[in-house]
């Protein structure tokens, strides 16, 4: 008979905890889709408290931008040469070493060498090549901040001087142009540019958007997402626009009147997260060749700021879009999705496993990361 009362007691103890878990989840979770701050159009600001968390109402001005959808090359310059990480050198009498294991980190940005400053790798060899055997002070930007570092090249095998660090110095890649406003502001890519080794987003110095031109499609499958291949023409008259912030939710700059000659389309009001809803909403895309508006379902949104990149889920439902490409695939990161005539968000991502569904970014949070 105590037995049983034991296990009756237990297993009360155990539901009421269970009950409580799933509360304290609930709020949490509830209280997380909720934003710190929406924002409005109207000639007010208040303060609303939704009993879940107090959130700020902010008024701006309602934006309108022309829906891009076109692939551009991208070329980006960093600040300095980047630092991917450091190795040993095989000395001229055999020995490993590593000269800047201690004093440089993956991450860092080389400003200068010795006082003369450096854009590229070549310029970096150059005055480790010069000073030979004597000590280099290094100019750093690590975590945002300016350091300088004393590190000493040795001879290697090869007879040249190392410091046994693998730097880079520019990315290029292909995306999607987002929107273009009516100053020729441009908005591109939904998501930052980020070192594939590091996964730091990679802090720049300039860089430009290219005409690009697409030669292959690669099909999404199962398990291996699929891409645009195609050839960024690297030359002045192709040039599309300057590159000025490389953020979280995409890179923004300038562009060129040129660009804007080919944005044969109406300007569209940019909704607030707070008006977009789950349901119908169709992707703008050049993919084909041509503009076409391809069909999606908006399946779920987060409206919590910590999931910039991955605000909604939506899933391809156009069989022509599915025909083409398999659904999403690289390349069309960028691809402006609008809903009821708004611009909502942009594509930042593919699931892996279901290439017909994709992340996207909210179109807002690229306006207010451009300015």
């Amino acid at each position: 008979m105590n037995r049983l009362k034991i296990y009756r007691r237990c297993l009360i103890a155990a539901l009421l905890l269970a009950v409580m878990t799933l509360g304290i989840y609930g709020f949490y979770y509830m209280s997380n889709q909720v934003p710190d701050e929406i924002r409005i159009s109207e000639e007010e600001t208040q303060t609303l408290d939704l009993g879940l968390k107090e959130v700020s109402v902010r008024v701006v001005k309602r934006e309108k931008v022309i829906p891009g959808g076109i692939p551009v090359g991208i070329y980006l310059e960093t600040q300095g040469v980047y630092v991917v990480g450091t190795d040993a050198v095989q000395t001229a009498d055999g020995m490993l070493c590593e000269p800047a294991g201690q004093a440089v980190q993956s991450g860092d940005y080389i400003l200068a060498v010795n006082g003369r400053r450096i854009t590229d790798k070549k310029e970096l060899i150059s005055c480790v090549q010069a000073n030979r055997t004597g000590i280099l002070i290094l100019k750093l930007c690590r975590n945002e901040e300016e350091i300088q570092v004393r590190v000493q090249a040795v001879e290697a095998e090869t007879e040249d001087y190392k410091l046994g660090i693998w730097v880079k110095d520019d990315v290029q890649g292909i995306g999607t142009l987002t929107y273009l406003t009516e100053d020729y502001r441009f908005g591109a890519l939904g998501h930052g540019i980020t070192d594939t080794d590091t996964g730091d987003l990679i802090t720049i110095s300039g860089g430009s958007l290219y005409d690009t031109n697409i030669l292959e499609i690669v099909k999404g499958q199962r398990g291996l997402p699929g891409e645009l291949s195609g050839v960024i023409t690297y030359a002045n008259r192709y040039q599309k626009g300057m590159i000025q912030k490389n953020t979280r939710v995409g890179i923004f700059g300038q562009a060129d009147a040129g660009l804007a000659k080919e944005l044969t389309g109406t300007p569209v009001e940019v909704a607030f997260r707070q008006e977009i809803k789950p349901g119908p909403a169709v992707i703008r895309s050049s993919v084909s060749g041509e503009m076409k508006e391809y069909e999606i379902q908006i399946q779920e949104i987060r409206l919590n700021e910590s999931n910039v990149n991955k605000g909604m889920i939506f899933k391809v439902t156009d069989p022509d879009l599915i025909a083409l490409t398999g659904g999403v695939i690289q390349g069309m990161s960028g691809s402006p999705i609008l809903q009821n005539g708004r611009l909502v968000g942009a594509v930042t991502h593919v699931f892996v496993n279901d290439p017909t569904k994709g992340y996207a970014g909210f179109a807002e949070m690229m306006l207010e990361a451009a300015k």
